[in-house]
């Protein structure tokens, strides 16, 4: 049986579009949000467009602590919050659970779409500094949500950039990115890699804006189905 997942901010055009495509894919999905009648009339929506595609799905719609509890994985699709008080207070029901940060902390002015400073270094460093008791990791930071949306969609040319602290939890959300993208996600890392992955969709936003596109991400010469390799611990020295 496939993991259970929640989407938090699953109301939203990026929670809505994964929710679409992890469902198809077999997961029994929970769409979670401050609004729980919002998120339960979202899941309906989602269900009508999947039966439409030939996919008796499960979606539900949840209040965000009750979908949060729900999930084996939690994607947080919400907007930053600088604060941090809406992650908090969910600390509990996310004890032991894998979190998966798409957050991008972004500002727009005159120049354009531009990074925001974050005290912990990135948003996800941030979720994880306020749930100690789950695993952190990030990812889908750089996927169009229209483009995740329609179904119709061939994804496959586009890579999502997972990074994390613990090995086992990146594998995971690495075959999650292939029920979402059907392409397995590329590892890159430890869990600040997320200080560069979340301000470089502000230049993908800048190249879909100049050229009216909907551009991904594509790293070239790597094949993703090749597991990654595995660093081994040195042998201890041995002293006479």
């Amino acid at each position: 049986m496939s993991d259970t997942v929640a989407v938090l901010g699953g109301t939203g055009a990026l929670g809505r579009a994964l929710a679409l495509r992890l469902a198809r894919s077999g997961h029994p999905v929970v769409l979670g949000s401050r609004d729980a009648a919002r998120a339960r009339a979202s899941a309906a929506e989602l269900r009508e467009t999947l039966a439409a595609a030939g996919s008796d799905a499960r979606v539900e719609g949840a209040s965000n602590a009750d979908a949060a509890a729900a999930g084996e994985v939690v994607l947080l699709a919400t907007p930053w919050d600088e604060s941090g008080a809406s992650i908090a207070e969910l600390a509990p029901a996310l004890a032991g659970r894998l979190v998966v940060s798409c957050i991008n902390p972004l500002g727009f002015d005159a120049q354009g779409p531009h990074g925001l400073a974050v005290a912990e270094g990135s948003a996800a460093e941030q979720v994880a500094a306020l749930l100690p008791a789950s695993t952190v990791t990030a990812a889908f930071h750089h996927l169009s949500a229209p483009s995740v949306a329609d179904l119709d969609n061939d994804l496959s040319g586009e890579d999502v950039l997972v990074c994390g602290d613990d090995a086992a939890a990146r594998a995971r959300v690495v075959q999650l990115a292939a029920d979402v993208t059907g392409r397995p996600g590329v590892e890159v890392g430890a869990l600040r890699q997320a200080r560069v992955l979340e301000p470089l969709t502000a230049v993908i936003i800048a190249v879909n804006k100049r050229y009216k596109t909907r551009a991904g991400v594509l790293m070239t010469h790597v094949d993703p189905n090749r597991p990654a390799s595995v660093k081994k611990a040195a042998a201890p020295e041995v002293v006479a």
